[in-house]
């Protein structure tokens, strides 16, 4: 039977400490699993709701991106991952009723784990000016509202219209042809926050901005690195790939600063064998200093480089362009320097180049650890560098893989979701629908901030999301949405962003992934890309939350009739009675989804074409991929300092927090701890269990202070510390971007330690 949602927050103020564990998943996942989604939707919905996730008949899984294999398990899903679908799936739900009992002030005070585990909103919600309560409003008087405030701005440039990875091809489409239609680009999403590096460095390096590899690349790799990410509890199912890769031969190389269970071990919930004994998967466990990873590997290139026969020189004189300009610059590689920047020992390095030279096929893979550094674009233009030395770009069993985190994040770009909109995209959509879209940049999530904290952007509209808990300099994003005149949120549930708001705001309810989407044309299915590139349909079967429910697409299309009028010759209409018509003009303005609708009616779905994997060639400015020269950066870290990353438990995703432990890490009921090693805790007089304040370092001067944070001494690489976001973010500063990508840098933050008034 599905359970209550709790009725206070609970306490956080003690949390538990044991051991670490060096296994993922098995019994443990299953239990809690089921555990989960029991309390969210009952016995019978869980059996109904989980068997069709992930299956090609079935809905796409509302977390990560990972791709799914041609067969399939009945099971085909993680343990977050049916965390997700039960949050959705919920049987709780947040009425008018709700809100009438719970003011604003008081639901501002309130965790972002409570709040999210009250259930689903059922109706459209109004904050007025100067109220503290929202009020139940008709579906037209909310779009008349939005309208009011649109047509009211001095340019469209001063609307911001964010997306979530959630959203699906066909909503993101029409969501970005409605904003550009009203005359603005500034259609920031999350990738802003997470692979906007990825994409920046592997535009310019090999002239497509996502990864190169499927799953199958993974199954014929000699040797995997994974870098700077967590699958265990980040992208879990990626675990079976790499299981199966070992068992094919792949050794795998781990470059991280922290141990983490679902590397070392990977007990398979699918099979006894992996249930009981599991398998090993890391081979070499790098344990880097944080922002480490350029100098790693500029100095692995300069070994190769020095290696004789170990450069493809047929690939490199054939397809590269740079070559000798990187190559001075790998060759004037320092050990000693690059030594002091990752914390590795020389030996754990030549074992590497060891490994290194033994692949004829090799994946990096990565994520946020190396997509969040100042010179982030640098670093994963080098990891493009090592590749390239070897020929391991456009062969099979080899490439780049930055593994997406959200599960349409990647779909949402390649439909237009894209403050810096290429030249040929707005070219097709002029073509196609006869309106001049504007061709100046719009705004990215860490310019809309300042826009908006400086009055220059008035309405706030958010696809989705908890843009307040995932953007950084908490107090300054906070502060900024609230001289807001109107914010407004398409949402599922309800998250933080619902109770920061402007001086008027707006909850719109939409129905989730998991759900029957019927409009008037017949039952609706929509489309995702998951990290690799494929395409497939997602069919919601279970009955909506409340029949008070929008689908994304059909919020886009009402809102741009009520807002573009008559003058407009978009078939808005048409669009929302019939998601195919949708399709059917994304076929013709962009480029691999030609024959859209045929092709995606089949069982799962079609791939993407990628010139650099499927034929060698690179659409970049030059024609052929090329080697970069930056200069080798590193975090420089005071005395007396910490470098701060901030990460996930494993009873969160994004910003969603499913619960208050990390089992793998030892923590249990708390949130509000810092891991720290040992060593550096002893020389900072810090005691295990002792409470202090985390205070971030910055050139403007500004304090920034987390306060209350439980000191957990942790294998962590020296000099390295790491805590839990959202409640970190108010330690990294608007200003701290990546270079390029402008991306927060929240994985190198200098942070002092303070007794806490808590201890």
């Amino acid at each position: 039977m599905a359970t209550k949602p709790p009725k206070g927050d609970p306490v956080q103020d003690a949390p538990q400490v044991s051991d670490a564990q060096h296994a993922a998943a098995g019994l443990p996942a299953i239990g809690h699993t089921l555990r989960i989604a029991q309390q969210q939707m009952g016995v019978r919905r869980t059996a109904l709701t989980l068997l069709r996730v992930n299956q090609k008949d079935g809905f796409d899984c509302p977390g990560c991106a990972w791709p799914e294999p041609d067969h399939r398990h009945k099971a085909e899903f993680c343990e977050n991952g049916a965390k997700a679908v039960a949050e959705e799936a919920t049987l709780r739900r947040v009425t008018p009723e709700f809100f009438a009992a719970h003011p604003v002030s008081d639901l501002a005070t309130r965790s972002g784990y409570w709040l999210g585990q009250q259930g689903r909103l059922t109706h459209p919600m109004y904050l007025a000016d100067g109220a503290d309560h929202y009020e139940a409003v008709p579906w037209e008087r909310a779009f008349d509202l939005i309208a009011e405030e649109l047509t009211a701005l001095a340019s469209p440039d001063e609307a911001v219209f964010y997306t979530s990875g959630r959203t699906s091809n066909e909503a993101a489409f029409l969501y970005q042809l409605f904003a550009r239609e009203l005359g603005t680009n500034n259609l920031p999403d999350c990738s802003n926050m997470c692979h906007e590096s990825s994409g920046s460095a592997l535009t310019e390096t090999l002239g497509v901005g996502k990864g190169s590899v499927l799953l199958e690349d993974l199954y014929k790799a000699d040797l995997i690195i994974v870098a700077g990410q967590n699958p265990g509890t980040n992208h879990p199912r990626m675990l079976s790939a790499l299981e199966k890769a070992k068992r094919d031969g792949a050794k795998i190389i781990t470059v991280n600063p922290l141990p983490e269970a679902g590397l070392e071990r990977f007990k398979n919930p699918q099979t006894a064998q992996g249930m009981l004994q599991g398998t090993a998967l890391t081979d070499l466990f790098l344990q880097i200093r944080l922002g480490g990873d350029q100098a790693l590997f500029r100095l692995l290139n300069k070994l190769v480089l020095e290696t004789q026969g170990a450069v493809d020189e047929d690939f490199v004189r054939e397809h590269t362009h740079g070559y000798e300009d990187f190559a001075a610059a790998a060759r004037a590689a320092d050990w000693d320097e690059t030594l002091t920047a990752t914390g590795l020992e020389r030996d754990d390095i030549e074992r590497a180049l060891r490994m290194v030279l033994a692949s004829e096929r090799t994946v990096v893979c990565w994520a946020m650890g190396l997509t969040q550094h100042k010179h982030a674009v640098p670093t994963i233009r080098e990891v493009v560098n090592f590749l390239l030395l070897r020929g391991n770009i456009g062969r099979p069993g080899a490439g780049v893989c930055p593994v997406r985190g959200h599960s349409n994040v990647q779909g949402d770009r390649t439909m237009g979701i894209f403050e810096r909109p290429a030249p040929a995209f707005l070219d097709a959509l002029e073509k196609e629908f006869g309106f001049a879209p504007p061709r100046h940049h719009g705004l990215d999530v860490v310019r809309a901030i300042r826009a908006l904290r400086d009055g220059e952007a008035k309405v706030f509209f958010a696809m989705g999301g908890n843009f307040v808990s995932a953007s950084p300099d908490t107090d300054v994003t906070e502060a900024a949405m609230r001289r807001a005149r109107l914010t407004v949120h398409v949402s599922t549930k309800l998250n933080r962003s619902h109770v920061v708001t402007g001086a008027r705001a707006l909850i719109l309810p939409t129905l989730g992934r998991t759900e029957r989407d019927l409009q008037a044309a017949g039952e609706q299915f929509v489309t995702v890309e998951d990290s690799m590139g494929m395409v497939h349909a997602s069919h919601g079967r279970l009955k909506p939350a409340s029949r008070d429910l929008l689908s994304e697409p059909a919020i886009v299309c009402r809102l741009a009739r009520r807002v573009l009028g008559p003058a407009s010759a978009t078939p808005w209409e048409e669009f929302e009675k019939d998601y195919a018509t949708v399709r059917d003009r994304i076929a013709r303005v962009i480029p691999g989804f030609e024959d859209f609708n045929a092709r995606v009616a089949r069982p799962g779905g079609f791939t993407l074409p990628h010139a650099p994997r499927d034929e060698r060639r690179f659409p970049t400015t030059t024609g052929k991929a090329n080697f970069t020269a930056a200069p080798v950066e590193y975090p420089a870290l005071p005395e007396g300092r910490l470098l701060l990353q901030t990460l996930r438990s494993h009873d969160q995703y994004n910003t969603t927090i499913y619960g208050l432990d990390d089992r793998y890490r030892g923590i249990k009921n708390g949130r509000r701890v810092v891991l720290v090693n040992a060593a550096d805790a002893r020389a900072l007089g810090v005691a295990d269990g002792s409470y202090v304040d985390l205070v971030s370092e910055w050139q403007d001067g500004v304090e920034r202070r987390a306060p209350g944070f439980r000191v957990v001494h942790y294998p962590t690489a020296r000099g390295c510390a790491a805590a839990y976001y959202p409640e970190t973010n108010v330690l990294v500063p608007l200003d701290a971007t990546a270079d390029t990508s402008n991306t927060p840098a929240s994985k190198s933050v200098v942070v002092r330690l303070e007794q806490s008034t808590t201890d």
